[in-house]
């Protein structure tokens, strides 16, 4: 029996590992991910793309600029405030904090600096701007059964997807 090949409508089990450009692993999936190809399942900088047409086994290493990633780091997003002006349950270093824009959107910033009577906070995630290094490891690939398709929340679908 010849192995599936990643195309629109498979189930998809794969790891990963995300590096900088030096080599320093910096996230690694301890579980396998699993989603349905061609699905609304997000993947990071076009990782769905990039194992298309690929067979379990197989391992793909693609390099994934700051823009597909985490986004180009925004310096808009650093806030700093006079200490006394913030709550003191959120004066430590790595505290998250949520704030709210004027259109009611919702954002974590991070408290990434503690200096001088002033706190920083960041709303960038911490990769953002970096250029990454992404290693996948494809583990499953089948057609995508009915409990599949509920489980990962796609409507709609009452048979298997080929």
């Amino acid at each position: 029996m010849s192995k599936e090949t990643i195309k629109s409508g498979k189930f998809v089990s794969l790891a990963y590992t995300i590096q900088d450009m030096d080599g320093n692993v910096l996230e690694q999936s301890d579980l396998p991910v699993s989603y349905i190809h061609g699905g609304e399942t997000e993947l990071i900088g076009g990782m769905d793309q990039a194992v298309l047409g690929n067979t379990q086994g197989e391992e793909v290493t693609m390099t994934v600029p700051p823009e597909s990633g985490f986004g180009d780091y925004d310096p808009d997003l650093i806030i700093t405030d006079r200490i006394e002006n913030v709550p003191s349950e959120l004066r430590q270093l790595g505290t998250e904090v949520q704030m709210q824009n004027d259109a009611g959107d919702v954002k974590s910033f991070y408290v990434t600096k503690i200096e001088g009577g002033m706190l920083t906070v960041d709303g960038n995630h911490p990769l953002a701007g970096k250029s990454l290094q992404v290693k996948v490891k494809i583990l499953e690939v089948r057609d995508a059964t009915q409990e599949d398709l509920m489980q990962m929340g796609i409507p709609g679908q009452s048979q298997t997807v080929n």
